[in-house]
């Protein structure tokens, strides 16, 4: 019994140095690496190019497949499917193959695993139920949009999405510099940004972006953005105030608390169940967590480009784009010029 106990103990504190240590490993979660549209389970599937990721409640991840202009699915047990698409580029909605995209970069889904995408080429934003019917819920012209071309209603090559608890739908409105909010009956709103680029926090149309790219959204419904060519991580609240969580617009790979830390062009952000933000950062070729109160750490990835899975600190990415949580703490990253979707166990 002495033993039984010893060894449970001796086992608990491995599992705190094991998590103090940051020790886990990158592994290649589905893709192969060869450019192509191919579906089967896990390496036998091809991507190209892929970007956006994000994970529902059953565990299901549903890919940006940006230069295949579909809209992927990779069930729970490692399959992957075609959930829309044709392949060819469009503004099609319609059901499946039928429906057709134009280099989709961002993705987000629902508690009712109802998918959003930023068709980025299109200047669109689409909605993919599960069944994989396309519908288009923004940025379609129209007769008003077209006399004032400044207009809030349109959008220009929306680069991230993220929708929250009431059906609202966000989106970085890239060439606006703007951060726009889609109402569940699809009306369009200014949420953050003046228009014109530039740093400044503040609410609403007070504060500024430079060619924002990633959203993402947390339970308390705070907004987080990848203010990719500021270098920043910045915070809207609920009511519009925009701040600065993390980075200054110098590029660098420090880690730190606030201004502190420095990234290279953030991308892709999710946020975990603890309010952990974590980031894709392009021009770093690492995977960084951001806790709430702003502190950033290195999690993934040895800042040169490659594709070696293994420990921590020594796997390499080649330009992730996009990264999702899932309710277990893993994380998905989406590797862009290696096309290949990558698991990071903690």
């Amino acid at each position: 019994m002495k033993k039984l106990l010893l060894l449970l103990a001796s086992a608990a504190l491995c599992v705190m140095a094991c998590r103090h240590t940051g020790e886990g490993e990158v592994s290649t979660y589905a893709g192969n690496g060869r450019i192509g549209s191919v579906n089967g389970i896990k390496d036998s599937a091809t991507f190209s190019n892929l970007m956006g990721l994000a994970v529902d409640s059953g565990n299901n991840i549903y890919v940006a497949d940006s230069r295949n202009n579909l809209i992927r699915k990779i069930s729970a047990d490692g399959v992957v499917s075609t959930l829309a698409g044709s392949g060819k580029t469009g503004t099609a909605d319609g059901k499946g193959t039928s429906a057709s995209f134009f280099f989709p970069t961002a993705i987000a889904v629902d508690a009712h695993g109802v998918v959003y995408v930023a068709d980025t080429q299109n200047s669109l934003v689409r909605k993919v139920m599960p069944d994989g019917t396309v519908t288009t819920i923004a940025g379609r012209p129209s007769p008003e949009i077209e006399k004032n071309r400044d207009t809030v209603a349109k959008l220009n090559r929306p680069y991230g999405i993220a929708v929250d608890k009431n059906d609202n739908v966000y989106v970085s409105d890239w060439e606006r510099d703007m951060i726009k909010k889609i109402s569940p009956d699809g009306k369009i709103t200014a949420f953050a940004g003046t228009g014109h680029k530039g740093i400044k926090d503040g609410k609403g149309s007070e504060a500024s972006f430079y060619l924002p790219q990633g959203l993402a959204i947390d339970q308390q419904g705070n907004l987080y953005v990848a203010d990719t060519y500021n270098n920043m991580i910045r915070k809207i609240t609920p009511d519009g105030m925009v701040s600065t969580l993390a980075g200054m617009i110098a590029k660098g790979s420090a880690d730190g608390k606030g201004k502190e830390a420095l990234f290279a062009h953030p991308d892709g952000l999710a946020v975990d169940r603890k309010g952990n933000i974590f980031v894709a950062d392009v021009g770093n070729n690492k995977i960084r967590k951001i806790t709430p109160e702003g502190t950033v750490t290195s999690i993934a990835g040895a800042r040169k480009r490659g594709a070696d899975n293994g420990p921590l600190n020594t796997a390499t990415f080649n330009r992730p784009y996009g990264v999702t949580v899932d309710n277990a703490g893993s994380i998905y990253v989406a590797d862009y010029l290696n096309n290949v979707v990558r698991k990071i166990s903690l």
